[in-house]
């Protein structure tokens, strides 16, 4: 188990910058996985950005070119550096921490920090 705090959400003009930050309760360097997760109005809570334990990222198509996941184990913290960001970029967004435990795993959440992209 693992606390994850989210940091860095508010309001932004479109096509400015953003920064989130996910700072965790103990080491991340173990975990299989870490992400960002979005949930707008009215739509299910999906993948923004996720890296792995070996560095591979994956980002949802919308966020290619725009966003960074960015990990540094030695500050137990994960960004999303947001960039240009649009309208349809608001909601809240999750950090998630995917956890090995023996031969399973299990996914811990954040309380969630909120974005608005005014225009």
């Amino acid at each position: 188990q693992v606390q994850l705090v989210e940091s860095g959400g508010g309001l932004v003009q479109a096509g400015g910058p953003l920064r989130l930050s996910c700072a965790a309760s103990r080491s991340i360097d173990s975990f299989n996985a870490m992400g960002w997760y979005r949930q707008a109005p009215g739509n299910q809570r999906e993948l923004v950005a996720s890296i792995s334990r070996g560095g591979s990222t994956n980002y949802a198509d919308s966020a290619k070119g725009r966003f960074t996941i960015i990990r540094d184990n030695a500050k137990n913290t994960v960004y999303l550096q947001m960039n240009s960001l649009e309208p349809e970029d608001a909601g809240i967004y999750y950090c998630a921490a995917d956890i090995p435990l023996g031969t399973i795993w299990y996914r811990d959440w954040g309380q969630g920090t909120r974005v608005t992209v005014s225009s």
